[in-house]
């Protein structure tokens, strides 16, 4: 029995946040930055893929040791992390997508491939995969290397079904929403694995991310709203400032 009772406490909370809906609206806010901030550097300031992918990486590893080497869960540091896996994802996408040639089919494959990967070595690792036992070091670099690879496949496929597919940014944005909401009904009426329906919505909310920045920033005649990069990057990083200073963010439990 431990002695300390705000001690115990602290051992039983996890370094990632308790999954509630303010979690995944700022998660789709998180995503969407990734897609205009990613473009805003590698096209707006014309940068290039693989220079944004260099610069983005190297915050993406700072915020990673930051996270890691924090003793407790900070809303700031790990949604700062997160922001971060969705621009390095948004670039790194683009740059297998159309500088590799391989296309977004063939990106789509690919990190798909590299998620799973992830996945299972994770799993073989440490015995779960469920975010509630992310608590140590080895646990979190799992949890951001994994996040890291469905956020770039969520930004291929997101372009893939907007561009390749042809649904566009309005069809796109139904489809991925139709199956978020069919997660979210499959969590409340089924006893599926919830470690398996988060990282399902998890993948999912990012191409709806990306399929929405494009919405906000692409011109009228292909069916955006014209917003420039910058201005929509702007919105939605006031945005998510708010949720994390004004709305109460609690770490997740630990399951042993």
């Amino acid at each position: 029995m431990c002695a300390n009772k705000g001690r115990c406490q602290y051992l039983n909370m996890s370094k990632v946040p308790e999954l509630t809906l303010l979690f995944w609206v700022m998660k789709i806010a998180a995503t969407t930055l990734g897609e205009t901030g990613g473009d805003a550097l590698s096209m707006s300031l014309e940068v290039g893929y693989l220079v944004s992918t260099a610069i983005f990486g190297a915050v993406f590893l700072l915020a990673v040791v930051v996270q890691v080497r924090a003793k407790q869960f900070h809303p700031m540091i790990y949604w700062t992390t997160i922001v971060a896996t969705t621009t390095v994802g948004t670039t790194l996408a683009d740059f297998a997508d159309r500088s590799l040639g391989i296309g977004y089919g063939g990106g789509t494959s690919l990190l798909f491939i590299l998620l799973v990967g992830s996945l299972g070595v994770w799993y073989r690792a440490l015995g779960s995969i469920s975010v509630n036992t992310v608590a140590t070091p080895k646990s979190e670099l799992f949890y951001w290397l994994t996040i890291m690879f469905s956020q770039t496949l969520g930004t291929a496929l997101g372009d893939w079904t907007a561009d390749s597919a042809g649904l566009g940014y309005a069809g796109s944005t139904i489809a991925f929403g139709t199956l978020i909401a069919v997660i979210v009904i499959l969590y409340l009426s089924t006893t599926l694995s919830r470690t398996l329906l988060f990282w399902g919505a998890f993948v999912l909310t990012r191409p709806l991310g990306a399929v929405l920045g494009d919405f906000l920033d692409k011109p009228l005649d292909d069916g955006g709203l014209a917003f420039s990069r910058f201005t929509a990057s702007g919105i939605l990083l006031g945005f998510m400032l708010i949720c994390i200073f004004v709305l109460p963010h609690r770490a997740a439990k630990i399951s042993h």
